[in-house]
C-alpha cells in the first residue's frame, strides 16, 4: 500500500483499505515517505514498511507562481518515479509482494503483478491547461490494471467533474467515500476544530493567519497542526489549544465533539466530514484548482461555506449556519464490498 506524501490526505484515506485487507487475511507492506509514512506507521506499528523516494512537491509563497513552480518540479517527480519502479521490481523479485495499491504514486506498479491506482482525479483541473494535465494523468492511470475511485458512480457524488469522465475506457471501480472515521454522539468540547494539512509553506502560512485572527476569540478552539512527529506536542496560543497531530481514534473523537470544523477543502477532508455529517468552513490552498473547485461546488450545493486564505476573518464563520453541512448520498461501502475488489489479487 503506497500513498503519495502530499499532506496527510492520501495516507489517511488508505487506512480503511489497509484495515480491510488485514481483516481479509492479506499481508500488507507499507510504502511511502515523510509524514505519510509516519502516519501509517502510527496506525499500523506492527506492519513492515519500505521507504520510497520523495517527490519533493512544494508550494510557493505566492499562489500566482504555483503552475510554474510545479512545472519546475517535474524532473524530480520523474526521477522519483524511476526510483519507485526499481524498488518495486526488487520487491517482486524477492517475492515480498504479489500486488500493488498505489494512491497517486505513478511509479509504484509492475507488469508481472496486479497493480491498482487510487485517485478521485480522472480529470485534473489546472485552469487553461486542464486538457493537458488530464490527458497526461489518464495515460499514467492506464498503465495500471484498475483504477479505484473513492466516490459514488452517479450524478450525486463528492468529486464532481474530477472523478466522472464520460467515454473514457479503462477498468474503473467506484468505492464510495473512504474514511477512517465513524460518527457517534458525544458531548461537545470545542466550538471550533481547525484541521491543518497540505504542503509547505502554505500549511504554515494558514496556521499563522488563523492564530492571528482567532487567538482572542471567545470560542473554544482546538487546532490540529497536521505535523506528524515522534511525540505529540501541545501548547496554547491565546485561547487556541494546539496539538501537532492526532491518531485516528483521537481525531475521530475530536471531530465528533466539535460544533464546527475549519480546514482545507482537500478531498479526504470532504470524505471524512461527509461521513461524520459536520458543519464546515473551507479555506482552499491558494492556487490549487482542485480545492477551489470543490469548495465552490459545495457552496453551490448549499453544503459548506468557504473563503480565500487572505480574506479570512472570524466573522465569516457565522455564515456556516446558512448551510446544510456535509452529508452522504448513500451508505459507505462496507468491508464486504472492498473484499470483492480484492479479488484482483
Amino acid at each position: 500500500m503506497a500513498p503519495l506524501n502530499w499532506g496527510l490526505g492520501h495516507a489517511a484515506r488508505c487506512i480503511p483499505i489497509i484495515r480491510s485487507l488485514l481483516q481479509n487475511n492479506f499481508s500488507v507492506l507499507l510504502g511511502s515517505d515523510g509524514s505519510a509514512l509516519a502516519l501509517m506507521r502510527l496506525e499500523f506499528p506492527d506492519l513492515d514498511y519500505v521507504l520510497l523516494p520523495e517527490y519533493h512537491i512544494t508550494y510557493p509563497d505566492n499562489a500566482k507562481n504555483l503552475k510554474a513552480h510545479l512545472i519546475s518540479q517535474i524532473p524530480s517527480i520523474f526521477r522519483a518515479m524511476r526510483e519507485e519502479k526499481v524498488i518495486v521490481g526488487q520487491l517482486v523479485a524477492q517475492g515480498r509482494i504479489d500486488g500493488v495499491i498505489s494512491d497517486n504514486r505513478f511509479g509504484v506498479r509492475h507488469k508481472d503483478i496486479p497493480s491498482v491506482f487510487v485517485s478521485h482525479q480522472i480529470r485534473v483541473l489546472s485552469g487553461w491547461s486542464t486538457f493537458i494535465t488530464s490527458f497526461a494523468h489518464q495515460q499514467i492511470i492506464k498503465k495500471f490494471d484498475q483504477c479505484w475511485v473513492p466516490d459514488y458512480p452517479g450524478k450525486e457524488n463528492l468529486s464532481g467533474a474530477m472523478g466522472h469522465v464520460s467515454n473514457w475506457q479503462h477498468p474503473m471501480r467506484y468505492l464510495g467515500p473512504l474514511s477512517r472515521m465513524k460518527p457517534f454522539k458525544t458531548p461537545i468540547e470545542y466550538d471550533l476544530l481547525i484541521l491543518l494539512s497540505g504542503p509547505e509553506p502554505q500549511r504554515t502560512l494558514l496556521e499563522q493567519k488563523l492564530v492571528s485572527e482567532l487567538q482572542n476569540s471567545s470560542r473554544r478552539i482546538l487546532m490540529v497542526r497536521g505535523v506528524v512527529t515522534n511525540q505529540q506536542q501541545k501548547e496554547k496560543q491565546g485561547v487556541i489549544q494546539t496539538i501537532n497531530f492526532l491518531t485516528s481514534a483521537a481525531l475521530e473523537q475530536a471531530i465528533n465533539s466539535s460544533t464546527l470544523i475549519l480546514c482545507r477543502s482537500g478531498y479526504t477532508n470532504i470524505m471524512d466530514l461527509s461521513i461524520l455529517q459536520k458543519k464546515v468552513f473551507f479555506i482552499p490552498t491558494p492556487g490549487q484548482y482542485e480545492q477551489e473547485y470543490l469548495a465552490r461546488r459545495l457552496k453551490r450545493l448549499n453544503q459548506a461555506a468557504y473563503c480565500h486564505q487572505d480574506d479570512f476573518k472570524e466573522t465569516l464563520l457565522n455564515e456556516v449556519d446558512r448551510y446544510e453541512g456535509l452529508h452522504l448520498y448513500a451508505p459507505q461501502l462496507q468491508d464486504s464490498g472492498l473484499k470483492l475488489l480484492f479479488g484482483i489479487f
